[in-house]
């Protein structure tokens, strides 16, 4: 049976700290509640935010239980910032000895290659999935957030070699609720904390957007490290439910 994380307590979202990353996608379905974040903005300015409402209160928020009519107010003519700004920021920086320089780069605007993905996915060991089918989830998501190894050679001359090694990808409504897919590493950069960054920026990024309810599904061997990101089993006594075709 499917089960639900939900975080007990507030836990700080830390710079990199040391991890290894196995495949994201199963049947354990995890939630975040109950965060306080130091929100950090380019004026390194710090916010704190805590989630008010818990999984059932904002899922039937607005909802009124006598069965009258509900008035619903116009949308404000004024225009909203739908989407995360995108964000670009160097994680890691390493001169090798030859004086090549590598910078590790987070960013969450910009398109994704589809065949780039591919081959991260095949690194990893996931299975093959249609390209047209991989473009329209990237398309389709609420944010997307990549890491780039970034090489740049002593007299090289700006012909800089730049390598897709991370990304995880978060669906929303763009009110209450967002789910966070296909978080995955190069595994030749696993264990430097760069899952852990991405899945911190992405929380972060929903936290500010005031969407609380975000969950994600995850292989039993890496469930402790959500854990320790404040996801929580069965919050509230949830379970996750599965539909599959029957052929």
């Amino acid at each position: 049976m499917p089960t639900t994380l939900r975080a007990l307590a507030s836990y700080p979202l830390c710079p990199i700290a040391s991890f290894d990353l196995g495949r994201q996608v199963s049947n354990k379905l995890l939630f975040p509640c109950n965060l306080s974040h130091s929100l950090i903005k380019g004026s390194r300015i710090h916010k704190t935010y805590r989630l008010k409402a818990g999984f059932w209160e904002s899922i039937k928020s607005g909802i009124l239980s006598n069965n009258t009519t509900q008035v619903v107010e116009p949308p404000s003519t004024l225009p909203e910032e739908e989407e995360p700004l995108p964000e670009e920021l160097v994680l890691i920086e390493k001169t090798e000895p030859d004086g090549t320089v590598e910078e590790i780069i987070f960013s969450s605007g910009g398109d994704v290659d589809v065949y780039d993905l591919q081959a991260l996915c095949d690194k990893v060991g996931w299975p093959r999935r249609p390209l047209s089918k991989l473009a329209a989830a990237l398309k389709n998501s609420y944010m997307v957030a990549t890491l780039h190894s970034v090489r740049k050679s002593p007299g090289s001359d700006g012909n800089d070699q730049k390598k897709l090694i991370g990304l995880a990808r978060a669906t929303s409504d763009h009110a209450f609720n967002a789910t966070i897919w296909d978080v995955l590493v190069d595994p030749s950069y696993q264990g430097q904390g760069l899952g852990k960054a991405l899945v911190e920026k992405i929380i972060r990024a929903l936290l500010q957007r005031d969407i609380g309810n975000i969950s994600l599904f995850a292989d039993s061997q890496v469930v402790d490290f959500y854990q320790n990101l404040g996801f929580e089993a069965d919050p509230e006594g949830i379970k996750g439910m599965f539909w599959y075709p029957k052929f």
